[in-house]
């Protein structure tokens, strides 16, 4: 009888334990599309991320404004139950470093081609800091809005050079037919305090990128003191549309700390 006791109770132990190991929940990723872009430029990575098991969410940025963009993202990660992993891309760079702030939430930031500025930094600024954008020879002629400003877009035929020379050029076509248009308010709008400052970040980009120099990204993922720095050879501004297995992995990279 004794003997039997002691197997029933190792045999409960056994059905016990592996919930008690149970793996740990994976954090949401939230990403944000920069401009002259939209969300399905990150459907790549969605793809790889879904399939091993990350929450995703790809936000709609506005493109209005640094501060007003930013807390429009806060919105939804304030919605966002656990830890979040928050990337952004060009643009959505300057937003997710205003969004993540006051988010306890946000664990780690991931910019790819992405601007990261410091307090009182604007795109703009950042983008001429170092040669070698040439994004200002391949914007049309502004869409003056009735509520003042303007909205930019990229030449449709400029398009595939200026933005997504890596990407096949049918792609590339309708990336730029349904390209999202940004406020030249935006790109000049300083930034707040930038949350770089307290959450670890990571960062990737190209090589041949046009929009935003690769001088540029290095310097800013230096001064961020970025845990991760990845630099694809030949890739454009579109990193994660041309190599969407880099950008993944780099993101996996950010939800593991690693």
């Amino acid at each position: 009888m004794k003997k039997l006791l002691t197997a029933l109770a190792l045999g409960v132990a056994t059905v016990i334990a592996p919930s008690v190991f149970a793996e740990t929940p994976k954090p949401t990723v939230v990403l944000v599309h920069g401009a002259f872009a939209d969300s399905s430029s990150w459907n790549g990575v969605i793809r790889i991320l879904k399939k091993d098991g990350y929450p995703v969410l790809a936000v709609a940025n506005p493109l209005r404004g640094v501060a007003s963009d930013g807390a429009y993202v806060a919105n939804a990660l304030a919605s966002i139950k656990g830890p979040v992993v928050l990337v952004g891309h060009s643009y959505g760079g300057s937003v997710i470093t205003e969004a993540a702030r006051d988010h306890s939430n946000v664990k780690a930031l991931v910019y790819v081609s992405a601007f990261a500025p410091a307090e009182g930094e604007t795109a703009a600024g950042l983008s001429a800091k170092f040669p070698g954008s040439t994004l200002g020879q391949a914007i049309a002629p502004p869409v003056k809005l009735s509520t003042g400003g303007n909205d930019l877009y990229i030449l449709q035929d400029k398009f595939h050079h200026q933005f997504a020379a890596d990407v096949p050029e049918a792609e590339a076509a309708l990336m730029a037919a349904t390209q999202r248009p940004i406020t030249d308010a935006a790109l000049n709008e300083a930034s707040g305090n930038p949350a770089w400052t307290s959450i670890p970040s990571w960062f990737v980009y190209g090589d041949k990128d046009l929009n935003i120099p690769p001088k540029a990204i290095a310097f800013m993922a230096e001064r961020a003191h970025a845990r991760k720095t990845e630099v694809v050879v030949g890739a454009s501004h579109v990193v994660m549309v041309s190599h969407p297995d880099v950008t993944a992995r780099l993101i996996k990279s950010a939800a593991n700390g690693d």
